[in-house]
């Protein structure tokens, strides 16, 4: 027979197999993670976390859409200075360091086969619950950039965004570039910033 949760409890439960798979998956990653592991601390049997999430990847999800918030407060600080050269490579740098900085977002980068399993599971519902933590603010601050002339306007914002992205495509891809990787990540972020400053 299935165990009815109050409200109360569904809202701690949940909470508790957030915080504890932020914490396992980042030191142990999707796939070592147990469902036995996720529901220890919880107190409740393995079979009940279907009702709470209906996969470990979803509540992997769950934890990134959690985390966005604190990934907008890291890069914050750069978008509060005007654009310019050092501004946006600054931005870049911002996000290359919160990506490898972070143990979450680390073990997620350097493990392309639990992105490929959580991207895949990532629906327009979780973007639009990111959008207001990282995409809008970054988004305004280069539609400005290009309103006061300073960033190049012939391209729309949202695919300026993209361009800025590029720089945690090579931390993805880090492996390939050897022991040059931090000259071509400085050089690569040194390059598309001059290029998008008018």
């Amino acid at each position: 027979m299935a165990v009815a949760f109050t409200a109360e409890d569904r809202a701690r439960i949940t909470a508790r197999l957030l915080d504890t798979a932020e914490e396992l998956f980042a030191t142990q990653g999707l796939k070592k993670t147990s469902l036995d592991e996720l529901v220890a601390p919880s107190g409740i049997a393995k079979g009940s976390f279907y009702a709470f999430f209906e996969s470990k990847e979803e509540l992997y999800k769950e934890v990134m859409v959690r985390r966005a918030p604190l990934m907008g407060k890291l890069l914050a600080a750069a978008l509060d200075r005007p654009p310019s050269v050092a501004a946006l490579a600054g931005l870049m740098r911002g996000m290359v360091e919160a990506l490898t900085t972070d143990p979450f977002y680390r073990r997620l980068l350097t493990r392309p086969d639990e992105l490929e399993a959580v991207a895949r599971r990532v629906g327009p519902e979780e973007i639009a619950r990111v959008t207001p933590h990282l995409m809008t603010p970054l988004i305004d601050y280069l539609a400005q950039g290009q309103s006061d002339g300073v960033i190049v306007a012939d391209v729309p914002p949202e695919v300026l965004m993209g361009v800025l992205r590029t720089a945690g495509l090579l931390v993805v891809n880090r492996d390939r570039y050897g022991p040059d990787f931090e000259q071509v990540l400085d050089a690569t972020i040194n390059a598309l910033a001059r290029g998008l400053i008018v």
